[in-house]
């Protein structure tokens, strides 16, 4: 199977083209810098006809493409100029993969990125994909994500990946917390109240695969560990197998002094995601529960 990949360097996009390689599948990561070797195609966004053709060329013969490309939301407080940089590397990319789509009649499968922001904060729901957008700009970049994925030919199979907190050994959300834990000093965020949904970056790299052979699967899928948590279990969880207390909270307003709009939506919000549509496809997680993520974030299983 030859899978294009955008966002490749990032945290989800290596652990992907790492699975797809030891499965034996080609991927190719698509790169908006000079071309290092044969696992990388360089493409501009709102190139020439010239600059297209080896996209259009590899997108024709592509069995899927993944779109992981966008700067990160995690870089805070969000000025108003990294918000624009946020919106243009999503859109901008994800127009490019489709303007080509369209041009060249594909047929592939179109895995493209989108986030639990775009339930917006939710309280205690249960929140399944048919729930409407929520409100905030990272509602508003969600949806105009997925807007755009879209608009892909009908020939191509479209599905939407709502991805929440992804879990590793050394990036990603919890990239910040793991270290002071580790000394003893951390604790919940806020209340600790707000659900925070979950995956590791395993099963959220899995999911896509899973989604990619799944002909039956379009349209939005929340990727999230299927048991729920607050962020103070996700925390004491994580507390606990490091074998390090947890009672040093950090004060709503310190994060809105500290980070803005950012704090509420990404580390206030209250998102209880279900994974019931991923599960009714036959995808069965490695680390389903708070336990088994935590013994995967520190090492402890593979």
């Amino acid at each position: 199977m030859k899978v294009l990949v955008t966002g490749a360097s990032g945290l989800v996009g290596t652990e992907l083209i790492a699975q797809l390689r030891a499965n034996g599948d080609q991927a190719i990561a698509l790169v908006r810098r000079p071309a290092k070797n044969e696992n990388e195609l360089s493409y501009v966004v709102g190139g020439t006809a010239l600059q297209n053709s080896a996209l259009d060329e590899a997108i024709k013969t592509a069995d899927a493409v993944v779109n992981l490309a966008g700067a990160t939301t995690g870089k805070l407080p969000w000025t108003k100029k990294y918000k624009q940089e946020l919106v243009g590397s999503r859109l901008e990319v994800t127009k490019t993969l489709v303007d080509s789509m369209k041009r060249v009649g594909s047929k592939t499968v179109f895995i493209s990125g989108s986030a639990s922001g775009f339930y917006g904060d939710t309280g205690n729901e249960n929140l399944h994909e048919d729930a409407p957008r929520g409100k905030g700009f990272l509602a508003d970049l969600a949806s105009s994500w997925e807007a755009t994925a879209l608009s892909a030919p009908q020939s191509v199979r479209t599905v939407l990946i709502r991805t929440t907190m992804v879990c590793s050994r050394t990036k990603g959300a919890l990239g910040r917390l793991l270290p002071l834990l580790r000394l003893g000093v951390g604790g919940r965020l806020g209340s600790g109240k707000q659900w925070w949904a979950f995956i590791s970056v395993v099963d959220e790299a899995r999911a896509i695969r899973h989604l990619i052979a799944t002909p039956s699967a379009s349209g939005p899928f929340n990727l999230t560990a299927p048991q729920p948590a607050t962020c103070a279990q996700l925390v004491d969880a994580l507390g606990k197998a490091l074998h390090r207390p947890t009672i040093l909270p950090v004060p709503a307003f310190a994060l809105r002094l500290a980070f803005g709009e950012g704090a509420d939506e990404l580390l206030l919000c209250s998102q209880k995601m279900s994974a019931d549509k991923l599960i009714a496809t036959g995808f069965e997680f490695k680390h389903p529960t708070l336990e088994t993520m935590a013994q995967y974030v520190l090492g402890k299983t593979d």
